[in-house]
């Protein structure tokens, strides 16, 4: 049984409601909710699909070079040259190891949505109430809910009292929601349905009973999570660049193996068997086999230095992504600000205050404002009675306190009156306990009434009745107005007026009230009156994190748009915009006014409508999860590499829709973990500034790592192919190309890795998507070497194998002495592409460098003079003058790679 597609609960009266679900007042008989829940199934989210372990595992085989190297393995097996087709088949299967072990489990953003459930309900059933499991819930169910009880599941209010739900994971509302009987109109969105409670969402004060409308994958949460489900996440530009880089190997292999064969074949006619060694040697010597493994160690080494800057990533080409992000789209509360209200600003008849300090820290001044914009004088209670009355008011009315747990202040109770707590504690008021007030009666808050009221004794033995609540109700009840020289008649236009200019600055504006009540022993809400005295206007504020303005401003510099979405109202989102500096208060609209858009705007239009305009507005209001994921595809239909950032289970889909999903790690809810890429340790916005930094340097070393790898393949190719062409005998065999490959990738190209940022990172642009990770002048660098290290190799062979009369064991480990010597002079030529490494500096600030010289000579001198490495790659020891002749090599390798380096900085551009 659900509702009808054309009742929209929310917008309809409770016994509508109950007659378009079946359902009575005293709920569901037995029986009727046992045959429902057959009908619908448990209240509970599905279990999200998964791919078997080992079709996981298999799929990271699926790359053309990888294919290459297996279909060079397979032919190895049928030659039965069975130790080359197991180094062969280690690499492929080492690779594959790596890549699994690394791999997130995006199903875990669907499993921690489902923990947010509630467990039991309490619900009606033949008229009496019991205790069920919240998955035995079904539409038609009458349940009641408390304060502190989880929802269980979508729910159309029947009655309320003072109810408020906390519901910030789903909407972004930074405080918590008042509830209500009262049907809203039917295009109201997620925020503004005051009628509904929705599963998983927090009831922070009241109680409340209600009909289920929805439940498991039909509620508002269950249609998140199919949102999730669906959501096709996007590979990184450096995953997108290394595919293309690898078809465009594996064509360029393929041909020039197919080149060779058929002049070995046609013009020298060399056997079958030694054609196929060649071309599988060939193969495997152009397949940069460590390329997989070189960026994933490159990027492994950068996600512990995230870490250690507070950037905990679960997906490693993350961070690479994030270091090419040109806009970071931010969710506003808990992210941008504290998700702490603060009292920022009071007024009174005699004046005006500010009030300093962030969050529930009762630490700041309280000064009285100064019209020029400087800093007034501090504000005592003492002097200033009619801040001592207002403070007194909200403090007496409140039911908050302020807690200190583990360093961090927070508050038990509203956050609105823990703002006013908190301003209390800042100007010293201590007016409750044994020598100051004491509460005789109390009329709690309703959404009806929008007010609170204490009846007070205070010290001297006077009772008062204070008031707490919205500026518009309290007027309605005010008659006069608290000045120095006493009560006077109220002014209310000054009043709206204040009300509005506190407005317009994005506070939430709270009034305070009192009147006498001598004698008087209990208090209703009728009671209150509306012969009141006003005593003034707090304006609070979610305020914004002071280092998050920090870095909105280094985001700009570096070419970097920030733009915020979230589901508070458009006014208070666009003042914190400006506070931030995300708008900037000259810009303006065509029709005079910042742009702001808000869900309901965005409802009306069309995808190409928002695409037009998705890059001129910098703050979305009121959004929706759908919303927030058609302003990322929005952005990213301008190619723009777009980062999400959010802490409630409503940014989830949009975190797995974004090139970087980023998650508050304090905050966040277990969902928005799991969805994310990145998760903020400690939920500040500057962190992500550092992390896009951390993100440009670690992609500055991959380009330079793999401009250093890529000429061991080219010139290894090289020495195979020309060797085919000349006739002559292979200089190497297929497992010594493998161990060259193996050894200089996890010994010398993972010390570039270690390479320091550059003085500029941070000032230059966004490098644009289609950018390959070789720049023309890197693979000009490449080609050059290629042909150097190469040629250096060949002549090392040659002159050992007919001028020196070395055998070919021994003439081939020179060979292999002479590649990775070569590679170790050319790595220094790598440090620095863009500048000349003939400077002492090349020998210092990075120590990698040495670690891994010495490791390469250590394996090096291991492979030529181990026996058994002898048996498995044919090597034989080689003495002081083969390495004499191979070091001499490798310092004419740097230096002609620096001549060639100086020439394609003039001619090629980078």
């Amino acid at each position: 049984m659900t509702v009808t597609q054309d009742v929209q609960v929310h917008a309809e009266a409770p016994q509508a409601v109950l007659a378009a679900l079946g359902s009575t007042p005293e709920g569901l008989a037995p029986d009727e909710a046992r045959r429902r829940l057959e009908e619908v199934g448990p209240n509970r989210l599905p279990d999200p699909p998964r791919q078997h372990v080992v079709l996981r595992f298999l799929g990271h085989f699926d790359d053309v070079l990888i294919y290459i190297l297996l279909a060079a393995a397979v032919l190895k097996a049928i030659l039965g040259d069975w130790v080359d087709f197991a180094v062969i088949l280690a690499v492929a299967v080492a690779n594959a190891v790596v890549g699994f072990v690394q791999e997130g489990r995006a199903d875990k953003a669907l499993a921690g949505i489902a923990t947010m459930l509630s467990l039991e309900a309490d619900v009606q059933r033949g008229g009496a109430w019991c205790s069920v499991p919240a998955e035995d819930l079904v539409p038609g169910d009458v349940v009641r809910v408390r304060s502190g009880d989880r929802v269980p599941a979508d729910v159309r209010l029947l009655d309320a009292t003072t109810l408020q739900v906390e519901e910030a994971a789903l909407t972004g509302e930074s405080v918590p929601a008042a509830k209500d009987v009262a049907a809203v109109g039917a295009d109201a969105g997620v925020g503004d349905r005051s009628s509904m409670l929705f599963s998983g969402t927090i009831v922070t004060t009241g109680r409340g009973v209600g009909v289920v409308t929805a439940t498991g994958p039909a509620t508002e949460i269950g249609r998140i999570q199919q949102l999730v489900a669906e959501v096709d996440h996007l590979d990184t530009p450096l995953t997108r660049q290394l595919a293309r880089l690898g078809k465009q190997l594996s064509l360029l292999i393929l041909l020039m193996a197919g080149v060779m064969l058929v002049i070995g074949r046609v013009i020298h006619e060399f056997a079958l068997g030694e054609l196929v060694s060649a071309a599988i040697g060939f193969a495997v010597a152009a397949v940069p086999e460590g390329l997989p493994a070189l960026v994933t160690v490159t990027l492994a080494l950068g996600v512990q230095q995230m870490a250690r800057r507070h950037a905990i990533t679960r997906k490693l080409t993350s961070v690479e992504g994030l270091g090419s992000v040109t806009t970071i789209c931010s969710d506003k509360t808990g992210t941008l600000t504290r998700n702490e209200m603060t009292a920022r600003t009071v007024v009174t008849a005699q004046g005006r205050y500010d009030v300093a300090g962030l969050g529930y820290e009762p630490v700041g001044e309280v000064r009285v404002h100064d019209e020029a914009g400087s800093t007034g004088p501090p504000a005592g209670l003492a002097s200033h009675p009619d801040l001592a009355d207002l403070v007194a008011a909200g403090g007496l009315c409140s039911d908050a306190r302020v807690v200190q747990v583990d360093g961090h202040w927070g508050i038990v109770g509203q956050p609105t009156e823990g703002a006013l707590v908190v301003l209390a504690a800042k100007t010293g008021w201590t007016g409750t306990g044994p020598a100051g007030a004491t509460r005789l009666a109390q009329v709690p808050f309703e959404s009806s009434t929008k007010f609170s009221a204490t009846l007070d004794e205070l010290a001297d033995g006077t009772r008062r009745v204070h008031v707490l609540g919205a500026p518009d109700r309290l007027l309605d009840r005010c008659t006069t107005q608290r000045t120095d020289a006493g009560p006077v008649p109220l002014d209310r236009v000054t009043w709206e007026a204040a009300i509005d200019e506190l407005g317009g600055q994005g506070l939430r504006v709270l009034a305070t009230a009192r009147r006498a009540a001598p004698g008087e022993e209990t208090l209703t809400g009728e009671d209150v009156g509306h012969g009141l005295e006003l005593l003034g206007l707090v304006g609070i504020v979610d305020p914004p994190r002071p280092e998050a303005v920090a870095a909105i401003a280094d985001c700009h510099r570096a070419g970097i748009g920030v733009k915020m979405i979230t589901g508070d109202h458009a006014g208070t989102a666009l003042a914190i915009a400006r506070e931030l500096g995300i708008v900037d208060v000259g810009e303006r609209h065509p029709d005079g006014e910042v742009e702001v858009l808000t869900g309901a705007e965005l409802e009306a239009m069309t995808n190409e409508q928002l695409r037009r305009r998705v890059r001129g507005v910098d703050v979305f209001a009121r959004t929706s999860p759908e919303h927030k994921i058609r302003i990322v595809r929005a952005l990213q239909s301008h190619r723009e590499v777009v980062a999400m950032t959010g802490d409630g289970v409503n940014d989830a889909p949009a975190l797995t829709r974004a090139d970087v999903g980023i998650a508050m790690g304090i905050k966040g809810t277990e969902a928005t973990k799991e969805a994310a890429d990145i998760v903020l340790a400690d939920d500040n916005f500057a962190t992500i500034e550092r992390a896009v930094e951390e993100g440009r340097r670690i992609y500055d070393n991959i380009r330079k790592s793999v401009a250093f790898l890529l000429p061991t393949n080219g010139a290894q190719s090289l020495v195979i192919l020309v060797a085919v062409l000349l006739g002559l005998s292979l200089p190497l065999s297929p497992v010594q190309i493998l161990w060259v490959n193996l050894v200089t990738a996890v010994t010398l190209s993972l010390a570039l890795a270690g390479e320091p940022a550059e003085p500029d990172i941070m000032t230059r642009r966004p490098r644009s998507p289609d950018e390959h990770v070789i720049s023309p002048r890197s693979l000009a660098l490449v080609l050059v070497a290629s042909v150097v290290i190469g040629g250096a190799t060949l002549a090392v062979y040659l002159l050992e194998r007919h001028q020196l009369g070395a055998d070919d064991a021994r003439a081939q480990t020179s060979a292999v002495a002479m590649l990775a010597l070569a590679q170790l002079a050319y790595l220094l030529n790598c440090r620095f592409l863009g500048s000349t490494s003939l400077t002492w500096r090349v020998l210092v600030g990075n120590r990698l460098v040495w670690v891994a010289a010495g490791v390469l000579l250590v394996l090096q001198l291991v492979f030529t003079y181990a026996p058994f490495m002898h048996d498995w790659f044919e090597s034989a020891p080689i003495g002081a003058r083969d390495w004499g002749i191979t070091t001499l090599g490798a310092v004419g390798v740097f230096l002609l790679m620096e001549a060639a380096k100086a020439v394609t900085r003039r001619v090629v551009p980078g």
